[in-house]
């Protein structure tokens, strides 16, 4: 097995060409992540107007949508891997891509139906977990809408992976920012009944989400019917036929990375549950801060799928020195833009703030106070975050997505979550200890897959490569 001291170091060239290539398919996704976010971010703006209280509930019905709809999204990240994977063994390959893009048309119908069935219950799951009622109920209403948006979704989700798969992320970035636009418009007719629409509050946002879901698909399936480029792999056709050995691939290589995803996401959704019990005060803040760290987290999360493509294309052409070039290169992105990030949170948390909550109003003020507080916590684990994102796009390139998730899993429940419920409660730290513990979580899983990076060639993720 060649090691890594026996690899060519690349040179300047090389550097700088995958600097350039690692970015030119980075920020279109990342312009992606950040609209997707936004979709949830204007929720909040949107329902800031209502108060607080609007703000706590759509944080529990949002927070319990997400913890299955991350499940899904983690599976469907398979089709990039797949894809770029085929397209480095041989670039003009059409059969397999389109075996794997159909595949993932089927597996996110698969996850859907299950989850459609547990959400439509979210009233009586939020109670069981100690929500307050009033709460609860409105959560409850707002989940009856928003969970239907997620078959279009995760439908979305695998023509937007097999377009960056193909190095060609732009078509997914109009999709995505057409759809911000109709749910910023659909948010602010329905939610407030303005032009004689009815005021619906926490269901037209919901209503808002799915109708802008649908937009967004449609508009990915009408650019791969149409453009040349894309129509010659005739993704929809006779998509109704079963290929189960491509259906188990798929699921090999997605079940754990939406397992990892679950792992981490609901450590955060913990978060918001515990910060519930703490008041909602707290959780309002909580609602505030996260947004603000979630958006920050789609720039190392974008660089981390550009280095899945990079990597899984180098690991089909089996070329090991493109892989290390592409996955370093990758990682000293990822974790420089997070550094200036931490740096903004902590020189302007108010102003950060005043995005979602108006912070000069005197019915506001505990809840700024404590976000700026958040905030702060926020910034201390950026660069762990971003490391860990970046990391495990690294190790999916190389398809090497079980032990990733075994570490997510000892990180964020071994560690982080239990860790700041002690700090939270018995110790009396509050809020402040349950960001303590994210942070430690997300260090851990961090160092861990940085490790795994470090020493690929002596666990043999490498060995078919040149």
């Amino acid at each position: 097995m060649m090691t890594i001291a026996a690899v060519s170091r690349p040179t300047r060239a090389a550097w700088v060409g995958e600097v350039r290539s690692t970015l030119a398919l980075s920020w279109p996704l990342i312009l992606t992540n950040l609209a997707q976010t936004g979709m949830t971010a204007t929720d909040v703006l949107m329902l800031g107007r209502l108060g607080p209280e609007a703000v706590a509930a759509s944080a529990l019905g949002a927070n319990l949508y997400f913890f299955f709809l991350i499940f899904g999204i983690g599976v469907m990240s398979a089709t990039a891997p797949l894809v770029a994977t085929e397209r480095g063994r041989n670039r003009f390959a059409v059969r397999e891509v389109r075996r794997t893009v159909r595949q993932g048309f089927w597996a996110a119908l698969c996850i859907c139906v299950p989850c459609w069935a547990v959400l439509w219950n979210g009233e009586a799951v939020l109670l069981r977990l100690g929500q307050e009622p009033r709460l609860a109920a409105q959560a409850g209403a707002y989940l009856h809408m928003l969970q239907w948006s997620m078959a279009p979704f995760l439908l979305y989700l695998v023509l937007r992976s097999f377009m960056a798969a193909m190095e060609r992320p732009a078509w997914a970035m109009l999709g995505v920012f057409l759809g911000l636009a109709a749910n910023a418009l659909f948010n602010w007719l329905l939610i407030f009944g303005n032009w004689g629409a009815p005021r619906l509050g926490l269901t037209g946002s919901g209503l808002a989400t799915l109708s802008a879901t649908i937009l967004m698909f449609a508009v990915l399936a009408g650019v791969v019917s149409l453009d040349r480029r894309f129509r010659r792999y005739r993704l929809f056709g006779r998509a109704w036929r079963a290929d189960w050995p491509r259906f188990r691939t798929f699921w090999r290589v997605g079940l754990p990375i939406g397992a990892t995803l679950i792992f981490e996401v609901s450590i955060f959704n913990g978060a918001v549950f515990l910060m519930g019990i703490i008041g909602p005060t707290s959780l309002a803040a909580h609602a505030v801060a996260i947004q603000i760290a979630s958006l920050t987290f789609m720039i190392p999360l974008g660089i981390g799928q550009a280095a899945t493509v990079r990597v899984g294309r180098a690991y089909g052409a089996k070329e090991r020195e493109a892989a290390t070039l592409a996955g370093w290169t990758a990682f000293g992105l990822g974790v420089g833009a997070m550094v200036l990030t931490a740096t903004a949170m902590l020189a302007a948390p108010r102003a950060l703030i005043g995005v979602f909550l108006d912070a000069s109003a005197p019915g506001n003020a505990p809840v700024v106070e404590t976000a700026v507080l958040f905030l702060a916590f926020a910034a201390l684990f950026q660069v762990a975050d971003g490391a860990q994102a970046v990391g495990q796009g690294m190790l999916r390139g190389l398809h090497d997505t079980r032990m990733p998730m075994i570490y997510a899993a000892i990180g964020y429940w071994g560690v982080g979550l239990p860790l700041g419920a002690v700090l939270a409660f018995p110790l009396g730290f509050g809020g402040a200890g349950i960001w303590s513990g994210l942070a430690t979580g997300l260090a851990i899983v961090a160092g861990l897959m940085l490790a795994r990076w470090m020493r690929r060639d002596r666990l043999g993720l490498t060995a078919e490569l040149r």
